[in-house]
């Protein structure tokens, strides 16, 4: 009775387990739809592995079952002896070759993709006016959040990474506190973000993300890195080149954008005085150096989310600015700098930053 209560419960657990992991399949997150060729290399490798792994199981099974059948004990008696195997040759021969030829089976193209995909040799090249040919990106994770910095565009922003669709873009990564790991599920593998080194690599965007939820995919830190670790979040939103250029242009058009300390605008003035130490209004410059330096916030009133994962609307926002411990204990965002209603008033201030129509 209990053996067959302890099967029950196991069946309902993988019942369970396939409802959560039937929500694994939207655009925005999933590596099972990949949306670039980097993603759907890694999917068919992926696929290739599960494939070789079944056809093991098969084999193995098959054979099992065949042996069950044959020397069954009413069938074959209780003093039966099967033919002894042991020291033949032959058989040493196929259970050591077979593997072989399925690890190189699987270890080729892994190889292959792995080498493929750390090519980053075009990252430097130049045209004949001696401009890059390809986009770079340098980011950089911090303790909860991602800044995006575009060296040759001379602009930065954080949390939202925009890039163009149909080409290769190359990333720095590093970290300016712990070890973190930069992921977009959608389009490629993890990389990981060190603090003592800079990692590279290149991914592509087939699909732009307007018709997405949200409109962007969803980006990860695949690394354990602290209390706030699951809510290390960002978003990427992918353009056509004539979008992103123009993206670019409006994020150019910033420079020199700050925030008037005697602003008639209560919000503005609030936060010239409280947080533009620490957080800029223009999408103009370079990486900060500053270990305790927060987000760019150009562009604030285009995002999608308050801290990465809240909705995005003035009450959010001077919920956060209020007590960020609460929302995301562990980050390095002082709390109660300001008054309840100087918080409303720079959360309607923020809203007002936009780049994008």
């Amino acid at each position: 009775m209990m053996k067959g209560l302890k099967k029950w419960r196991l069946f309902s657990l993988l019942a369970v387990m396939t409802v959560f992991l039937s929500a694994c399949g939207e655009e925005y997150i999933s590596t099972l739809t990949p949306a670039g060729p980097v993603g759907k290399e890694q999917m068919n490798i992926l696929l290739l592995a599960t494939t070789i792994m079944a056809f093991v199981v098969i084999v193995v099974s098959v054979i099992y079952l065949l042996a069950f059948a044959k020397f069954r004990r009413s069938k074959v008696g209780e003093n039966f002896m099967p033919k002894q195997v042991e020291g033949s040759h032959t058989l040493e021969v196929i259970w050591t070759v077979i593997p072989i030829i399925l690890l190189l089976i699987l270890a080729v193209p892994t190889l292959t993709a792995t080498y493929k995909f750390a090519d980053v040799a075009a990252m430097d090249e130049v045209d004949e006016e001696g401009n890059k040919t390809a986009l770079t990106v340098n980011v950089a994770a911090k303790l909860y959040w991602w800044e995006f910095e575009y060296p040759d565009l001379g602009i930065i922003t954080a949390q939202e990474l925009v890039v163009p669709t149909d080409e290769k873009v190359y990333f720095n990564l590093i970290a300016s506190d712990v070890k973190h790991s930069f992921w977009i599920p959608a389009v490629g593998g993890k990389m990981d973000t060190n603090v003592e080194n800079v990692n590279k690599f290149y991914l592509q965007f087939d699909k732009e993300s307007e018709g997405l939820k949200d409109g962007v995919f969803y980006g990860k830190c695949a690394e354990l890195c602290g209390p706030s670790h699951a809510l290390m979040d960002f978003k990427v939103k992918t353009l056509d080149r004539d979008a992103f250029d123009a993206w670019v242009a409006s994020m150019q058009a910033t420079e020199g954008n700050t925030a008037d300390p005697n602003s008639s605008n209560a919000g503005e003035a609030a936060f010239a005085n409280s947080c533009l130490g620490c957080h800029a209004v223009s999408g103009v410059g370079t990486a900060s150096v500053v270990p305790l330096s927060g987000p760019n916030l150009a562009t604030y009133g285009d995002r999608n989310r308050v801290a990465g994962f809240l909705e995005h609307n003035v009450e959010n926002t001077a919920a956060w600015i209020m007590d960020t411990q609460e929302f995301k204990p562990g980050n390095t965002m002082p709390s109660g700098l300001v008054s309840e209603e100087e918080a409303q008033a720079i959360a309607e201030y923020l809203m007002t930053l936009k780049v994008e129509d």
